[in-house]
């Protein structure tokens, strides 16, 4: 996720600048290309339409990534099971894959974004404004075919259902079928696959492979790298109130009432809390943080409750429980990689998820650093991420720390 706001600490700051982490300034793509037929193809993964497209690394697009690009569409469906179109970005790396066997597919799942279509990967890749630019090149580098889904509503029409469990691990996986039935790609159909993500994607990756036994079987998935899941989004929301990526709850509302509109969100809400879900709607990252920084959620509620105390109440409630991981044992090997200092989504909170799915018999393999600041966790994980993917790749069994 890009959690970026205008007092940052000077660590934070360096940190930001070192990866090259730039506001993105609108994108432009044709319109036409993410517009949804009228009727959808019959199986989920199979693609709509598929185009030639850019992905550079820096905003003055002088450093293309190291990859022939075509921006997808492709059939999932969402937290209901209704088929939806979901837009995404497939990489096909310049370099051989000098590996054993077929060359292998990782699906990377996206950090915060925003909700607007103009914050989808798919166009800020081609802006050279896609902050985990850094990361797709390193797997890209080492030979991997790599897919990017936008999640539902984020590209396409509609509300981007953001951190939704369900509806990001069927984009997910389903982003997986879609490359493998890409010729333009000219990528294994039936080869080794593995899920990536931090943050939002590392949720998103941790729900895919809970899901993927019953969702998508025929993958050969050999693991999911899922850095700083937020599992609990209660203990994420609690953590969010008044702080300087308070605008992300306003996300989170947005999904919730977009995937569950009897819960009808704006009735709580005063005109403050209407207005920062209007204002958010339209925000991409850096924008909402910026302007909604430390804002205090019992500002916005109309009896002056803090949104916390909604969560733990009917109808609210049950629906924040669907979204908890941790539930469902992994079909896959998973690492977890989490600093005990996040500042965004609480250690805690991920490594109950972990204890949880050791219950249950997973392999799971916890591994805690003491990087300062979410985005300090995210540059941490990058080496322990591709290490562990690339044994994977090899076949080298995985030892979780259970």
């Amino acid at each position: 996720m890009r959690f970026l706001a205008r007092r940052w600490t000077t660590a934070a700051t360096a940190a930001l600048l070192a990866t090259g982490l730039v506001a993105p300034g609108p994108a432009h793509a044709q319109a036409s290309f993410y517009d949804v037929p009228a009727e959808l193809p019959e199986r989920n993964g199979d693609v709509i339409r598929s185009e030639p497209a850019d992905f550079f690394l820096d905003p003055l697009k002088l450093l293309r990534a190291p990859a022939t690009v075509r921006r997808i569409l492709y059939r999932s469906t969402n937290t209901h099971g209704t088929p939806i179109a979901v837009s995404g970005t497939v990489l096909t790396p310049h370099a051989p894959w000098t590996g054993p066997g077929q060359r292998p597919i990782v699906a990377h799942a996206p950090g915060t974004q925003g909700v607007g279509d103009e914050c989808a990967p798919s166009r800020q890749m081609a802006m050279g404004s896609e902050y985990e630019g850094p990361f797709l090149s390193g797997l890209l580098l080492r030979g991997y075919g790599v897919v990017v889904t936008d999640y539902e509503g984020l590209g396409t029409p509609g509300m981007h259902t953001y951190v939704n469990r369900a509806a990001e691990a069927h984009a997910v996986l389903d982003s997986i079928r879609a490359a493998q039935r890409l010729p333009a790609a000219d990528l294994p159909d039936d080869g080794p696959v593995a899920i990536s993500g931090y943050s939002q994607g590392g949720g998103a990756s941790a729900a895919a492979v809970e899901l993927y036994k019953t969702y998508a079987p025929e993958l050969d998935l050999k693991g999911a790298y899922a850095g700083a899941p937020p599992a609990d989004l209660g203990a994420v929301a609690k953590n969010l109130d008044g702080h300087y990526a308070a605008g992300f709850l306003g996300y989170a509302l947005l999904s919730l009432n977009a995937a569950y509109p009897e819960l009808n969100i704006p009735a709580v809400l005063n005109d403050r809390g209407k207005q920062l879900m209007a204002q958010v709607e339209h925000q991409c990252t850096i924008e909402a943080v910026a302007a909604h920084a430390f804002r205090q959620s019992k500002d916005l509620t109309k009896d002056g409750r803090p949104l916390e105390a909604f969560l733990g109440e009917e109808p609210y409630a049950s629906r924040v429980e669907e979204q908890r991981i941790g539930v469902r044992k992994p079909g896959a090997p998973v690492l977890v990689v989490h600093s005990v200092l996040d500042d965004i989504v609480p250690y805690g909170q991920a490594a109950e998820m972990v204890r949880k799915w050791c219950a249950q018999g997973a392999n799971v393999k916890l591994s805690p650093n003491l990087a300062p600041t979410h985005v300090g966790g995210a540059i941490a994980a990058y080496p322990e991420a591709f290490a562990w993917l690339e044994k994977r790749f090899a076949g080298v069994p995985a030892h979780g720390n259970c």
